[in-house]
């Protein structure tokens, strides 16, 4: 095929910077209808500008957001002169009317803007929307992080436990729901209608959290199974023709899958109010349950080992090897205060107790792929969570059995040696 003319190679440059331009003058546009809609007082006024915005935004394709994202950063920021006047009035005089203007000047005009805009219709999808498109732009962009901070400074208040509302989850519930959930589900992949309908037995619970801003999207959920003893592998909780057991004769609730369904509501935790008020709501509900249990992935697993081993070492290690790398990987590995698997950092983080190592529970091509098969359980002792929750959070310090410490324990010289360069490890 014949390159273009030079006539039409020019003609072509000309439309796509006359498209660029016209993509970043509605983004100013919108620049401008913020402008008003922050320095506006009337509610009606408002409300109509907030409408306008959303409309303004929603017509903007990616690089119009992104032009938009500079602006509010640079755009709407504080007055650096203004706060370091009031930090100044502050420190030679800390009363409270020093201290109220000095939160009045240090807060970005944008966090305003964010608030105006969630009074149009659907306004809290809108900015939850907008934030999932944000988290792409701040990593081509790192100034935007300080737009990123304040809106999810204020979804933090506005998703706060005290507006959420505990559901439970059944074949009953509207059918929109439940096809959310089969799309959300991120642990266990859910094959369709028929799998759900086995996950929403009575031998089964699954409850999550909503907001009244979203009444048809579920925030986060989680899946629970009652079984008669702490399980050691998946595939039987997972399977489709399994008999339906009696949940009032069972002992043990499994906590097999949590799924976070709001990329824009990252960062902002509800699975530890979850996981406790779903295991008090169930213990007064099924007072025979005696136990409160996970069947967690290790998502982090293979890749540390393989970083630590080599990948031809980490292929051929021992089921030996692998279990005490695993209790030494989830006890002992720390990034900036946190245990450096993200599953292990929410459970013990929680308060939960690192339970047991259990080899080849998700044979999966995924399981494997992550964590060589090795899934684990966390103990949620009602009356330690706590305790523990206090360990982790000031002492940095994984609550974990017995048989998990002493799994750590032998593991730590051939970790020592690995780094060492000194050994292999079999």
């Amino acid at each position: 095929m014949p390159g273009r003319s030079f006539i039409e190679r020019i003609v072509g440059s000309l439309a796509g910077g006359m498209a660029q331009r016209g993509r970043v003058r509605r983004a100013d546009r919108l620049v401008g209808v913020l402008r008003t809609l922050i320095s506006e007082r009337g509610e009606a006024t408002g409300a109509a500008l907030a409408r306008r915005a959303a409309a303004l935004y929603a017509g903007l394709d990616a690089e119009g957001r992104e032009h938009l994202f500079g602006r509010l950063a640079r755009d709407f920021a504080p007055d650096r002169d203004a706060v370091l006047k009031a930090a100044v009035d502050y420190h030679k005089d800390p009363s409270p009317e020093h201290l109220a203007a000095l939160q009045r000047a240090s807060e970005p005009p944008r966090q305003e803007v964010f608030r105006r805009m969630n009074m149009a219709p659907n306004g809290t999808s809108m900015l939850l929307e907008l934030r999932r498109e944000l988290a792409v732009a701040v990593r081509k962009h790192p100034e935007l992080a300080a737009v990123d901070n304040d809106l999810a400074h204020l979804l933090g208040s506005w998703f706060n436990r005290g507006f959420l509302e505990l559901k439970r989850i059944d074949w009953n519930t509207p059918a929109a729901i439940l096809e959310k959930l089969i799309k959300y589900e991120a642990v266990h992949r859910i094959d369709g209608f028929p799998d759900l309908k086995r996950r929403l037995e009575r031998d089964r619970r699954c409850l999550a959290f909503f907001h009244p801003a979203l009444p048809g999207e579920p925030l986060i959920f989680v899946e629970v199974a009652f079984v008669d003893e702490l399980p050691t592998e998946v595939g039987p909780i997972l399977a489709m023709d399994s008999a339906v057991g009696d949940a009032r004769r069972t002992k043990c609730a499994v906590f097999y899958s949590i799924t976070s369904c709001q990329p824009g509501l990252r960062g902002i935790s509800f699975g530890n109010f979850l996981i406790k008020q779903v295991a008090e709501d169930l213990h007064a509900e099924l007072p025979n349950l005696k136990t409160f249990a996970t069947l967690s992935p290790v998502p982090g697993l293979r890749a540390w080992v393989t970083q630590l081993l080599g990948e031809a070492q980490a292929g051929s290690a021992t089921r030996d090897t692998l279990e005490g790398l695993a209790a030494w990987y989830l006890t002992r590995e720390w990034a900036g205060g946190q245990a450096l698997d993200p599953v292990a950092r929410f459970h013990l983080g929680n308060g939960a107790r690192l339970e047991r190592i259990n080899w080849m529970a998700d044979p999966s091509p995924r399981g494997l792929e992550q964590s060589f098969g090795v899934m684990v359980n966390y103990l949620y002792d009602l009356g330690d969570v706590e305790r523990n929750h206090e360990a982790y959070m000031k002492r940095h310090h994984a609550t974990a059995s017995p048989a998990v410490e002493k799994l750590a324990e032998a593991a730590q010289a051939a970790v020592e040696n690995a780094r060492a360069g000194r050994i292999s490890v079999p």
